[in-house]
């Protein structure tokens, strides 16, 4: 089941068209990674969920219906680009931003003061945000964007500025908040992260989708027949009917080995013809990376633009 659907959203800003006929579909309960250079048209499209702009032509489906006005109070929405007043104390505008979304002011403080302190940040609630660190100054706006419990959340870059330590704790709340039936929107650059966390992605370039799909089928797609075997200590010889040796390595104890696999022999042929000859410790399909998927999805998609 879906839980927010985008069909056909085209907007035109001037001269600028910034979606052309754009569709994702969001699946209730898991974590969407919404990737793509930067002007491809993702912002545009997140501000077109959040209801901030309408878009020329398209329906955005919450739930299972068109989008209502009032749908805003079960989105969570934490923009890159942070909005909070820096001369106004922290508490005060959390429990001001909190009943925006529909809390009274005693049920916000009470929420609010269990993420301040989960996140260790108490004694800064009577603080003016300018005070704050811009690490700390991020988790307050992640607890304003997740206080209300919503039902969509929506994050764009949330872990920039942050140090190691700082992002795997976002991280891993974003995975609580999933556990707990949340739907989440994740934008970002890091492909490290979206590996991580994410089920599905859609991949926006030149205001299309280029991409979408579950991950582990999408980095399956692009696989290259290429493996990784470890063998005891000696050396493999390329079979040209099976194999090309792309490199290998001897350590003290084994072999490590990268070959290519023949397009006609199946992997299990290949595992049967390898263990005949050598003594297998390991062997393994290596799967490209997102950050190569998206380099060579977007550079593909910019020299067909071209060339057109």
């Amino acid at each position: 089941m879906y839980f927010l659907e985008a069909n056909d959203i085209v907007k035109q800003y001037r001269n600028h068209l910034a979606l052309d006929n754009v569709s994702i579909q969001v699946p209730q309960g898991k974590i969407f990674g919404l990737l793509g250079p930067n002007g491809a048209g993702k912002t545009t499209l997140i501000r077109i969920i959040n209801r901030i702009t309408a878009p020329d032509s398209g329906t955005v489906y919450f739930d299972g219906r068109p989008s209502l006005p009032n749908d805003i109070f079960h989105i969570g929405y934490l923009p890159e680009e942070r909005g909070l007043y820096k001369k106004m104390k922290v508490g005060e505008q959390a429990i001001y931003f909190a009943q925006l979304k529909g809390l009274s002011a005693h049920e916000a403080r009470k929420r609010l003061t269990y993420w301040f302190e989960k996140f260790d940040i108490m004694p800064w609630w009577n603080k003016k945000l300018e005070e704050l660190s811009k690490g700390m100054q991020q988790k307050v706006q992640f607890i304003i964007t997740v206080v209300h419990e919503p039902d969509l959340l929506i994050f764009d870059e949330p872990f920039s500025g942050f140090d190691p330590v700082n992002a795997e704790l976002l991280k891993q709340e974003m995975l609580e908040l999933k556990k707990a039936g949340r739907t989440l929107i994740f934008s970002t650059h890091n492909m490290a992260s979206v590996e991580e966390i994410c089920d599905e992605i859609a991949l926006i370039n030149q205001s299309k989708v280029v991409l979408n799909g579950d991950i582990h089928q999408i980095r399956s797609r692009f696989k290259e027949d290429i493996f990784r075997i470890s063998v005891t200590n000696e050396q493999v010889e390329p079979q040209p009917d099976l194999f090309s040796v792309l490199s290998q390595k001897k350590t003290a104890e084994h072999t490590d080995v990268r070959i290519h696999k023949s397009c006609n022999i199946s992997n299990s042929a290949l595992l049967n013809a390898l263990t005949q000859q050598y003594d297998i410790i390991s062997f393994t399909e290596e799967l490209p990376s997102m950050n190569d998927i998206f380099i060579r999805t977007v550079s593909n998609n910019d020299i067909k633009t071209t060339a057109l």
